[in-house]
């Protein structure tokens, strides 16, 4: 049973307003992964606490680098199911983790961090990671 809808709304917005589009139904992830070009920073999003002590800040200070991914999206574990489900698919052979966040380049995945990879550890950190993933697969362009 997805949480209420008021619950994660704030958790929502905390990506929406950083330029995350989110993906809410399967159709809409495969068209933003399948057969495309460039860069896509998806982040599984949760309701836990290491979501939005660790994982969302992190993702956000990420983003304050030259180079960034192309498109920048999200799915919400818990909630938007079958677009969660669909998503997971692209990022294989990993298992089910919420939050994660996965880096795809010309939609292959090139890049996860796992749920057991942002426990514990400071947004720095997370930020840190990402940011040494777009100087290795992400251009100078700025995400939209």
């Amino acid at each position: 049973m997805p949480y209420p809808e008021e619950l994660v709304s704030p958790m929502r917005a905390d990506l929406t307003i950083a330029g995350f589009n989110e993906l809410k139904t399967a159709e809409a992830v495969d068209a933003a992964l399948k057969n495309t070009e460039g860069t896509a920073l998806v982040v599984v999003n949760s309701v836990c606490g290491c979501a939005a002590g660790n994982a969302r800040p992190g993702v956000k200070m990420s983003l304050q680098s030259d180079a960034k991914p192309d498109r920048l999206l999200t799915v919400f574990a818990g909630q938007d199911l079958d677009a969660v489900n669909e998503a997971r698919k692209f990022m294989f052979p990993y298992p089910p983790s919420s939050p994660s966040i996965a880096l795809f380049k010309d939609g292959k995945l090139v890049h996860f961090i796992e749920r057991h990879h942002i426990e514990g550890r400071p947004a720095q950190m997370i930020a840190e990671n990402l940011k040494a993933a777009y100087a290795e697969y992400c251009g100078t362009a700025v995400a939209n």
